[in-house]
């Protein structure tokens, strides 16, 4: 017999959760304290069954939304949006899920619904239960992070790096990455580019100094604790 698109996608999810650390479980099975990591096929709420509920640690941090394969993922965010806010059976009232993905087995995108700015970016597979377990301890998650750079330490640099030092940690605190870095093939200026994005960040965290990359001790706090 041979499988709907839908239920083919799903079955390449079940095998990415599996092999991102999570247990499966469907609801005549239910338990969620049977790994760190607990994903429950067709979990019910109040706006319906959510396709996948993630659990960790037996609290519900997230929701999965399956569709099949050519699927375009934009417009589906509030549909799992909508679960994320939803009550889950068997649960208290409490704060909307933190984490939700929508997936075609193929194409994954992933939300966390604690930035300022909610918004979905494309994500290889699924995070490990390990990763919505750290995050879940921290203040703030990268995006907040993004936002609260300490002062520039300009010494050393020329205006024209501080300028555009100063322009990359504004698109990052709006959460523009195509205003990031502009590639222009066959130049070189993709080389420098990233090489300037990378050692602006370790200089941030007071590793190598921002013009020679080489290693120095750090000089203040840095942005730490953040997420991709």
């Amino acid at each position: 017999m041979s499988l709907t698109p839908e239920a083919q996608a799903r079955q390449t999810i079940d095998h990415m959760l599996t092999a991102s650390g999570w247990v499966l479980q469907d609801m005549k099975t239910l338990n969620p304290g049977a790994a760190l990591g607990v994903a429950i096929r067709e979990y019910p709420t109040d706006s319906g069954p959510a396709d996948y509920a993630l659990f960790v640690d037996r609290k519900p941090v997230g929701i999965i939304e399956a569709k099949s394969e050519g699927t375009i993922l934009s417009p589906v965010e509030e549909q799992s949006g909508r679960y994320a806010t939803s009550r889950l059976k068997w649960q208290q009232a409490g704060d909307p899920l933190r984490f939700f993905y929508e997936s075609t087995g193929v194409e994954t995108h992933f939300t966390d619904n604690s930035d300022p700015t909610p918004r979905s970016r494309e994500v290889f597979s699924f995070h490990r239960p390990e990763t919505p377990r750290d995050w879940m301890k921290q203040k703030a998650s990268l995006r907040q992070h993004l936002r609260q750079f300490p002062a520039l330490n300009t010494d050393g640099l020329r205006d024209c790096q501080i300028t555009a030092i100063t322009n990359l940690e504004k698109s990052f605190g709006e959460a523009r990455p195509r205003a990031l870095v502009q590639m222009a093939t066959g130049s070189g200026k993709t080389f420098t580019a990233i090489t300037t994005v990378y050692l602006l960040l370790k200089a941030r965290q007071g590793q190598t100094h921002p013009v020679s990359g080489r290693y120095q001790e750090p000089r203040r706090t840095g942005v730490s604790g953040i997420h991709p």
